[in-house]
């Protein structure tokens, strides 16, 4: 009965520690005072100037632009070193699992500083002494954070799948390209849906890396590219968070849960018509 009180209390305290700090951004999302804990009455008057915004809505463009393309790109190298890795022999396998281990077991700030020596010293050897700093480099930032995410994701998938369709598909005379689109890739797509929704997440949290290895470009033109994250940092450097922050925290918090809300209805969903197939599959056999 204690451990059971206990188990219960921690959980509780988790949730409250989470989200009693959002549930307050959302209430006062709906009143223009300055800070927190005045109301001024309901309105929203902060949602019409968060649009009206150019700033923030500068921002948050970037932050879904390089969250979509690095994500994208990810998935991408992170599935094909999976599928690749899952069929190398155990030593290059090994290497292969260790060497994807660094970034996610590294301190991210270890990673920009690593990405930022490396950039100016290609910068200055093979480009005499430009500056490479913008969005390819930002992007290559983002990926080498993400992909690593995007491989444990894919290749538990590959560990559950039956190793003999792929063989299968290969004595019935299908090319191994055409064999990996019609037959692996079926079996790890939801690894892979996982992982690319994991390289989303990862790209709009990230600062540490953004701050380090941004440039001008995208919608920011020739000055730094600013993201959400960013841009939070440069405001409370100079004083407190713009009230118009509260209505965009608003914002992505629904759209999240409306999306962790669909892919569990999605899951279930398919969780269904899986066991209800193989109940007719076992009734036909009987």
């Amino acid at each position: 009965m204690v451990k059971k009180i206990l188990s219960y209390s921690y959980i509780y305290i988790l949730l409250l520690l989470m989200y009693v700090p959002i549930l307050v951004l959302i209430v006062f999302s709906f009143t223009n005072a300055t800070y927190i804990g005045t109301w001024n009455g309901f309105s929203f008057d902060l949602y019409v100037a968060l649009f009206e915004s150019e700033e923030i809505m500068i921002a948050v463009g970037n932050t879904l632009i390089i969250a979509v393309i690095s994500a994208v790109c990810s998935t991408i190298l992170g599935t094909l070193g999976a599928v690749g890795g899952h069929y190398l022999k155990r030593k290059s396998k090994a290497a292969l699992e260790n060497i994807n281990q660094i970034p996610v077991v590294n301190a991210e700030i270890v990673m920009a500083l690593s990405l930022v020596v490396m950039f100016v010293f290609i910068g200055n050897m093979i480009f005499g002494g430009a500056n490479l700093f913008s969005f390819w480099t930002l992007l290559a930032g983002h990926i080498v954070i993400s992909a690593p995410f995007v491989y444990l994701n894919v290749k538990p998938k590959l560990q559950q799948m039956d190793p003999s369709l792929y063989e299968a598909a290969l004595d019935l005379g299908c090319a191994p390209r055409k064999a990996l689109y019609k037959v692996v890739v079926p079996q790890i797509l939801p690894g892979i849906f996982s992982g690319f929704m994991l390289a989303i997440t990862l790209s709009l949290d990230d600062f540490i890396v953004t701050a380090f290895t941004r440039g001008s470009g995208l919608l920011s033109g020739a000055n730094n590219i600013e993201t959400i994250s960013t841009l939070v940092q440069a405001k409370i450097k100079k004083g407190p968070i713009p009230p118009e922050m509260r209505p965009l925290t608003t914002i992505i918090f629904i759209v999240v849960l409306l999306v962790v809300i669909g892919i569990t209805i999605y899951r279930n969903k398919g969780a269904k018509h899986k066991s209800l197939a193989r109940q007719k599959f076992r009734a036909r056999k009987e």
